[in-house]
Order: C-alpha cells, then sequence, then structure tokens
C-alpha cells in the first residue's frame, strides 16, 4: 500500500508565524524532498503589484521558509526568490509593495526575474501533455535554470476567477510559462495538470508552503473580500495542499476540474479523505467562499475563452492587437478598482493584527536575519 500524500496544516498569530511555518514544513517533511546539495528556488507569488491581502506571498511567509532552510543547513547562496513577469503586473513594483525584496535582501539570497537575462529553452517532457503542444507547436519554453533546482511554491488561499480557487498547482503557472501563458487560459486546468507533469521532470524536489492568515473570497486573485483566517499549510503533494485548501475554504476539491485531473493523472492526491492532514483537525472547516463572482474584466475574459467571443480569441489575444486587453485589465483594475474599492479594504485589514505586523515588518528584519545567519553558520 502507498504512502499517504501528507499535509500540514497549523494555526497561526503574528507572534508566532515564522516558528509555525517551520514546524509545518517539517511536519509535512519538507527535508525528504528538498535537498540542499541541489539550488533552491523560492517561487513568490506577485498576483498584483499593489499590497491587498491574501493577493500574494506574505513577507512572513517568505522570511519563514528562509529561516527554517537556514536552520536546517541550507546555504544561502544556493536559496534564491524567483518571480517571473505577467503583461499586466510588475514583478519589479511588486516585490517591494508586498516587502519580498526586503525580506531577500536582509537574508542576502539572490532574486531572480525570470525574464531578465535568464535564458529559456525549449523543453520535451515525457509525460503526455493534454494541451501544451497544441497551445505551443513550435515547442514548450521553460526556464533553463530550473532543470535540476529545488523549487518550493508560495502561494495563498484565495478564490479565481478561472479556476474557483488557486493555490500550489497554479503557482507554477507563473514561473514555468512565459508571458504568452494567457494563450493557455481558455483550457487551464488542462495546463495546470501538464505543467505539475513537467515539474515532478525538471526539479528533484517540490515543496508547497500556503499562506492563510488572510484568504480572499470573490472575484480573484485580486478583486476579493479579504477574511482574517490564521492558517499555514505546507506538503510536498502540490494536488494534495490544493485539496485540502480547497476544502478549508468550502469547495468539494473532486469538483475542481484541475484538481481531478491531475489526480487522475497520478500526479498527486486529490480526494481529502485520502490525505493525512497534520496538525489542525480540519474535516468541519468550511469557510463557505464562493469563488463564483466575476469582475467587468473578467465577464470579458470569459466571453473570450469559453463564450460567444470564443472564435475571436486568436485575433484578440494573439495578434498585433493584443495590447488592448492589457490596457482594459489595468484601467479596469488599478485605475478604477483598486482606488475605489480596494484601498478601502486594505485599510480595514491593515487595522487587523496581520496588517499592523505588515505595516511594521522591516523592524526588526536585520537582526533576525543576523540571527539566523548566526545560528547556519
Amino acid at each position: 500500500m502507498s504512502k499517504k500524500s501528507v499535509v500540514a496544516v497549523l494555526k497561526t498569530s503574528p507572534e508566532s508565524v515564522h516558528e509555525d511555518i517551520g514546524k509545518a514544513m517539517r511536519l509535512a517533511g519538507y527535508q525528504d524532498v528538498i535537498r540542499p546539495q541541489h539550488e533552491t528556488a523560492l517561487k513568490i507569488n506577485i498576483s498584483w503589484h499593489h499590497f491587498y491581502p491574501a493577493c500574494s506571498t506574505t513577507p512572513w511567509q517568505l522570511e519563514g521558509v528562509i529561516r527554517q532552510l537556514l536552520a536546517d543547513g541550507f546555504d544561502p547562496a544556493r536559496l534564491h526568490g524567483c518571480q517571473n513577469r505577467t503583461v499586466v503586473v510588475s514583478a519589479k513594483k511588486g516585490e517591494v509593495a508586498n516587502k519580498h525584496k526586503p525580506v531577500l535582501d536582509a537574508y542576502g539570497l539572490a532574486n531572480v526575474h525570470l525574464y531578465e537575462g535568464q535564458e529559456w529553452i525549449r523543453f520535451e517532457p515525457k509525460a503526455r501533455m493534454r494541451v501544451l503542444h497544441d497551445i505551443y507547436p513550435r515547442g514548450i519554453e521553460i526556464p533553463k535554470r530550473f532543470i535540476g533546482e529545488n523549487i518550493i511554491h508560495l502561494p495563498t488561499m484565495k478564490t479565481h476567477v478561472f479556476t474557483t480557487m488557486t493555490g500550489a498547482m497554479k503557482n507554477a503557472f507563473g514561473g514555468l510559462l512565459h508571458e504568452r501563458r494567457h494563450w493557455t487560459h481558455s483550457v487551464i486546468h488542462e495546463t495546470l495538470a501538464d505543467l505539475l507533469a513537467i515539474q515532478k521532470e525538471i526539479h528533484p524536489g517540490v515543496f508547497a508552503v500556503m499562506d492563510g492568515t488572510f484568504a480572499g473570497d470573490g472575484p480573484g486573485p485580486r478583486c476579493m473580500v479579504p477574511y482574517v483566517k490564521n492558517y499555514v499549510l505546507a506538503s510536498a503533494d502540490q494536488v494534495a495542499i490544493d485539496a485540502v485548501a480547497a476544502k478549508m475554504m468550502g469547495f468539494d476539491p473532486m469538483a475542481l476540474k484541475f484538481i481531478r485531473l491531475a489526480h487522475e493523472d497520478g500526479l498527486g492526491t486529490g480526494r481529502f479523505e485520502e490525505i493525512d492532514v497534520a496538525g489542525e483537525d480540519v474535516r468541519d472547516v468550511n469557510w463557505g467562499f464562493t469563488g463564483t463572482e466575476n469582475t467587468f474584466a473578467s465577464r470579458g475574459q470569459k466571453l473570450i475563452y469559453w463564450g460567444p467571443l470564443k472564435p475571436l480569441e486568436k485575433l484578440l489575444l494573439r495578434t498585433p492587437i493584443v495590447p488592448w486587453s492589457y490596457a482594459a485589465s489595468i484601467a479596469y483594475h488599478d485605475l478604477y478598482w483598486y482606488p475605489t474599492i480596494g484601498l478601502r479594504r486594505v485599510r480595514d485589514a491593515l487595522e487587523t493584527p496581520w496588517g499592523k505586523l505588515f505595516q511594521d515588518y522591516e523592524r526588526g528584519l536585520p537582526e533576525r536575519a543576523r540571527n539566523s545567519r548566526a545560528r547556519a553558520a
């Protein structure tokens, strides 16, 4: 009988979050899959270049992982933050607004932007691809440096307009494919299964630490309502951690197509009852999230991907006229929604204990980093 996938789930607080992240990593057996002899990429999630709760990797999530790796003897010279570019989100702005860069700088980790000075190569997977060969008939391109590196994904607990919820599996979407990855949105579920198959071929170790200190419900990954939930999750099984997160949010994991496809392809465990949840008992946790809301922007996207505008998809999104869609997204999200709706929610969130931690985050960071490096040495 095969060993069950383990997902660690812990309640946490602003006072204990770094230690709780390390404890979750150990409960989930991260050292069985993430070995220090390999380079390790910390795949940061930046879903918006503004700070918005539950939207992007939190600074305490990133720091907690780094501190545990250093405590276990990982060489900081072989660890690096990792980010990619999208057509509507600036990672350079986002790493500052979300306080990722100060963490990486304090601990002396390299900060790799995959779209700057990094070689991308064509890769032929051994696994059967559901859709990627059709989307990219000239070949699937991935970052060359990923081959032979460990990867630790740093997603947050939130809903998504295309996939109902998003987590560890979709975090790979923001790193493994180039900025034309929006070409895959109409087959996003199959794409996520394909990407996980590729990860299993190129990375010696794949792990995820998920932040649920804030969790977002609504038309994610940006225009959500954030809620304080006080959880952290960790697992070496990307399907299982997404399944547990989905269950906690109120969804049937196997009803989410990307989880079901990955489960059927043998890429991980999607059935909640087959997962070993270590730490908190979350069998009765149900936040009642819906993930069914849309924004004006997402309604338009769905008309193109799955609605009456489907015949125009290639014309609208894969030809020289495509900048219209980028401009429309930026105008809606950055110029309208964030100033008129989002900022009110941010101000409310900043009054919570986690919001106060975020505002005060850089205080004490250099000293914590020095202490962690000294203990590791």
